[in-house]
């Protein structure tokens, strides 16, 4: 008999096709809390991208033997929780790498050169002075950057900007990455990294550690031309103090692409800020990478459940396949 696959996003048909060689699946992108714990009880492994993985949940699902993440992070997972369930976490690393730093440097480009306020500004019907030094904005090029949590997004972020940019780019991060000093991609301890850069990219996962990690002694530490970009998770910024950063104007300008609750409050005062840039979780969201994204969840399934291999499971819960 098949083992029972629980699918709670939206994929395409093709990969459904794929599952039915290997499992009996239970499809509900769309479903109720209702539907959602009936089929839980039968669920052997879910196809998940950010549900909650918790202690009520796991009371509810006890054949549960795999969580299988479309995503890199993890912070859905209740490590403890799974542990004591037997529960084995899988993610997909990797494979948004590329995608993931375009955004990033499309959020440098849009902050340092104001492309969305000043598209704004023209939609508007504002623009009336064919060169208004209002509407400078700062260069990319030849300019420092600052990486805080440098793993294999941050290198390739790293590369690129030294590449294409001309960037000086340094990082911060517990372990020093001795392979990089070659390519000129210095470690520097984290105040030094603040007061030097002209932008501060966050890619760090969240953690006890690292939650609120920028907060206000951080962004008095950076220069009032820099330039800060949220890429890892919304908790690891204390938002009240961002936005006293920016409305003071302690800081250039900044983006964010994730949030302490999201979707966003609409009340949320970062969004009056004209300084300010947003968008709505796409780290990883093209086609082309959230299908490869899919792809690789779907494998890390068949391979831990089915074949027993240490495939993509998280660090903390590795040791429940050893």
């Amino acid at each position: 008999m098949k083992p029972r696959l629980l699918v709670m996003r939206e994929i395409d048909h093709h990969f459904l096709d794929y599952l039915s060689n290997y499992f009996e699946t239970d499809y509900q992108p769309s479903f109720s809390r209702e539907q959602f714990l009936t089929s839980l009880e039968s669920a052997q492994a879910i196809l998940n991208y950010s549900i909650k993985i918790d202690e009520e949940l796991i009371q509810h699902a006890p054949r549960l033997k795999l969580v299988s993440n479309i995503s890199v992070g993890y912070d859905n997972f209740d490590i403890a929780a799974m542990k004591k369930a037997g529960i084995i976490g899988t993610h997909t690393p990797n494979v948004l790498n590329d995608c993931v730093v375009d955004l990033t440097f499309g959020l440098m480009l849009n902050t340092s050169r104001r492309i969305s306020e000043l598209a704004s500004t023209i939609k508007r019907k504002k623009w009336t002075i064919k060169d208004d030094v209002n509407y400078y904005g700062l260069d990319v090029h030849h300019k420092k950057l600052g990486i805080i949590g440098l793993g294999r997004i941050g290198e390739e972020l790293a590369r690129r900007a030294k590449l294409g940019f001309s960037m000086d780019v340094s990082y911060y991060n517990r372990r020093k990455k001795s392979e990089l000093e070659n390519e000129n991609i210095l470690w520097k301890p984290l105040d030094q990294l603040l007061e030097e850069s002209d932008f501060v990219v966050l890619l760090t996962p969240l953690t006890e550690e690292t939650r609120n990690l920028m907060n206000a002694s951080k962004f008095e530490k950076m220069k009032k031309t820099a330039i800060f970009i949220n890429m890892s998770r919304g908790a690891t910024v204390d938002e009240k103090a961002l936005y006293n950063a920016l409305k003071n104007h302690d800081i250039y300008a900044a983006a964010s692409d994730v949030f302490v609750h999201e979707p966003i409050n609409n009340d949320n005062p970062l969004l009056e800020l004209d300084n300010f840039t947003a968008t709505p979780h796409i780290g990883s969201a093209t086609q082309e990478t959230r299908n490869a994204m899919t792809k690789l969840a779907i494998e890390n399934t068949i391979e831990v459940l089915i074949n027993g291999k240490m495939q993509n499971v998280v660090p903390e819960l590795q040791m429940l396949l050893k």
